[in-house]
């Protein structure tokens, strides 16, 4: 993708390698009960106050899927490698979950609506990133909502910061959303586990 000023793509990153050490990164499998309470009462505060219909893009092994599972909601996954999708349904055995291997840009949902899409650290990686929110304005009911958690972070090598800034991304969301809402998350120490220097945030915008 273009994040307005490097072209950076995880497209070629192989994930279903990276699969099984994922969770080990604090803010990827939640193991420690401080971050999953952290990024639980975060994801408390941006789905619905009701059972909803929930679309985890690029969900890797369903950590926040499962959050969204206990808080009483349904649950569709989708990630590009299968791998991740193997671990996310063990994960989540027994939930209200359905996972599906896919391209998170074009989901493999057919007709299927939502009442929110969810998507972490996945939008940065995906080319022209407001074809891809249009096409996932398609996807929501009416009242719907999308919940967007990205950042600008030094991890790809040789290649400049990764990522796309909160800026820009209202502004790609500004024809699709009635409401938009930044939430910074960089201050939170909590949520991964460490200190963070750089842009870390959520937007929740209501179609």
């Amino acid at each position: 993708m273009t994040n307005g000023e490097h072209a950076i793509t995880g497209a070629d990153l192989d994930w279903d390698s990276a699969a099984a050490t994922f969770d080990d990164e604090p803010d990827h499998g939640l193991r420690d009960p401080e971050v999953r309470r952290a990024w639980a009462s975060r994801l408390r505060s941006w789905l619905p106050d009701r059972a909803s219909d929930v679309l985890d893009l690029g969900c890797g092994t369903g950590s926040l899927s499962l959050l969204a599972a206990e808080q009483g909601h349904r649950v569709t996954g989708v990630d590009r490698s299968p791998a991740m999708v193997d671990l996310a349904r063990a994960k989540l055995a027994g939930r209200d979950a359905v996972f599906l291997a896919g391209d998170a840009a074009a989901p493999p949902v057919g007709e299927e609506r939502f009442d929110v899409v969810l998507v972490r650290h996945v939008l940065w990686a995906l080319p022209d990133p407001g074809r891809v929110l249009r096409h996932w304005r398609g996807l929501l009911r009416p009242g719907g909502r999308f919940v967007l958690v990205e950042g600008v972070w030094d991890t790809v090598a040789d290649a400049g910061p990764a990522g796309i800034p909160a800026d820009r991304l209202t502004g790609l969301l500004a024809p699709l959303a009635g409401q938009v809402r930044v939430e910074s998350l960089s201050d939170d120490e909590a949520l991964w586990g460490k200190p963070v220097a750089d842009e870390r945030y959520a937007v929740v915008a209501t179609a």
